[in-house]
């Protein structure tokens, strides 16, 4: 049987849509018992009216258990904390304050397990002039630096996918995760604190460091390519191949090898590393025409002969079909039209699987609430829709 890390602890979560779900959905990959916390009916939004069958809710929440409980009402509140004390951690990504005002903050819950992992993640921190701003991905990505870093200067545009949220996700994790090892060694539990703007600033650390090397001019999409001597080039068959040379005078010489023009490093604008940094512009053009004369396949091959650090710029279907996905057991078979995103850890040589698929709402209300009340006042709450269980 495969042994998950996390087997043993049991993970509340409130919250919805990505960052704090999918962190959640890591550390249940892991082993962790995960009881997602729902509104009555229709559950969380990012359901999308469609129960268990929304491919997104499905990506974030498969192997969780649902209990659907009103937190609006007193006694749905009640019973949230008669289950705290149940728990290792407490998971939330509401808004800065929100469930501190419904009696289910920090301290409270502290209160009620001293040694509880108590995790927060919202917009912008606790604090602050945007406290209060509701933060989605883009105002994460925008807020954070992305945006401009991926776009050419004074050209703002949208990036392709949800970088802020699911980069808070992996913070979150993290952050759990040390929690639970400082528990460990201490036996103390933790407020564990992160915001999207904070997550995402962990991917622009190299961009900090670029705005210090190159006189506080602020990055842009096009700004770091000169250092990172990095192309995205279109064969003569219509594929595109990304290569990255960094600051190797090694695999500069491999690229002229490939190309068949060493004449290219005997011109001064490119023999070394300072002068190609410098011309970078006028070199992207050359390499652009030579790699218009070849097919993809040729490409390939002669990059790959000659050691160049390269790759085909693969699209999501391409990237789950490659036989090196296959070898890394990075998703698994698709059922019912989704194929999950296994954790990106192997321990022992393993992946560990996502283990279950996602819950209708409240499919699990009346044995997780039955872990403190009894049958008869679970069915009272059922009847004046404090609760809602799956039919």
């Amino acid at each position: 049987m495969q042994h998950k890390p996390l087997d043993g602890i049991r993970i509340l979560e409130l919250g919805g849509y990505i960052s704090a779900p999918y962190a959640s959905s890591l550390l249940c990959a892991l082993g962790a018992e995960v009881v997602k916390v729902e509104k009555p009916g229709t559950g969380e939004d990012f359901r999308r009216l469609k129960n268990d069958r929304s491919p997104y809710f499905v990506q974030y929440n498969a192997g969780k258990r649902s209990l659907a409980v009103d937190l609006k009402n007193p006694e749905g509140i009640a019973l949230v904390k008669s289950l705290v004390p149940r728990f290792d951690v407490v998971l939330e990504n509401l808004r800065a304050g929100k469930l501190a005002a419904l009696g289910l903050g920090p301290e409270e819950c502290t209160a009620l397990r001293p040694d509880l992992v108590y995790a927060s993640v919202t917009g912008f921190g606790n604090g602050g002039p945007l406290a209060q701003r509701p933060a989605y991905d883009t105002i994460g990505q925008a807020s954070a630096g992305l945006y401009s870093l991926l776009s050419d200067a004074g050209q703002s545009q949208l990036s392709g996918t949800i970088l802020a949220d699911l980069i808070t996700g992996v913070s979150t994790a993290a952050g759990v995760l040390a929690a639970l090892v400082g528990r460990a060694a201490t036996g103390a539990g933790q407020h564990v604190e992160t915001s999207v703007m904070e997550a995402v600033t962990t991917l622009t650390a190299d961009a900090v460091s670029q705005y210090f090397d190159d006189g506080h001019r602020n990055p842009s999409r096009q700004s770091r390519h000169p250092q990172a001597q990095n192309f995205c080039l279109k064969t003569a068959t219509g594929e595109d191949i990304a290569i990255h040379l960094s600051s190797s005078q090694k695999f500069w010489h491999c690229l002229l090898t490939a190309m068949d023009r060493h004449d290219l490093g005997e011109d001064p604008r490119f023999a070394t590393y300072p002068e190609r940094e410098r011309n970078y512009f006028e070199l992207v053009e050359i390499v652009q025409a030579e790699f218009l004369t070849r097919p993809s396949a040729e490409w390939e091959k002669r990059l790959g002969d000659a050691d160049v650090p390269f790759t085909p710029v693969l699209t999501v279907s391409g990237v789950m079909n490659h036989p090196q996905t296959e070898w890394l057991q990075l998703f698994e078979p698709e059922d019912n039209g989704v194929s999950l995103l296994r954790p990106p850890w192997r321990f022992g040589g393993t992946r560990p699987d996502r283990g279950g698929v996602a819950p209708r709402v409240g499919q699990h209300t009346r044995e997780i609430a039955g872990e403190v009340y009894d049958a008869s006042r679970i069915e009272e709450l059922l009847a004046s829709g404090v609760l809602f269980a799956d039919a």
